[in-house]
């Protein structure tokens, strides 16, 4: 298997495995999609220059307030969220859920995926 056909099935995984998750994405830094479990409506290329934007923004705050690296972002929105997961160097893990999602199983599960994505990578 390839390690691109690999990390699809993480990301697949991860979805089917956590009810509230709606899609995921494995994305570069720069916004480049690198693997996805996205819905067909989705553009991948917006998907990966918002949360490209979200980290930049995310790390400018960071660095600002003194907090150190960033490590996760999270949007909460009123129809959900949005989470972002330093996934390995240059990479990042994007899950959307449902606004009923809880968010602690949430997190445990992109932490296992995260972990992983490393060893796939």
């Amino acid at each position: 298997m390839s390690r691109i056909e690999n990390l699809n099935k993480i990301l697949r995984t991860l979805q089917t495995g956590t009810p509230e998750v709606e899609a995921c994405a494995l994305i570069s830094d720069d916004g480049l999609m690198i693997a996805s479990a996205l819905p067909q409506h989705v553009e991948e290329v917006r998907i990966g220059g918002m949360s490209a934007a979200l980290l930049s923004l995310g790390t400018r705050a960071a660095t600002e307030l003194e907090r150190g690296s960033v490590e996760e972002v999270l949007v909460r929105g009123k129809n959900g969220y949005a989470v972002l997961l330093q996934a390995a160097p240059g990479t990042l893990l994007l899950a959307t859920a449902s606004a009923s999602a809880k968010l602690g199983l949430l997190f445990l599960d992109m932490r296992r995926a995260v972990t992983d994505i490393k060893k796939t990578l």
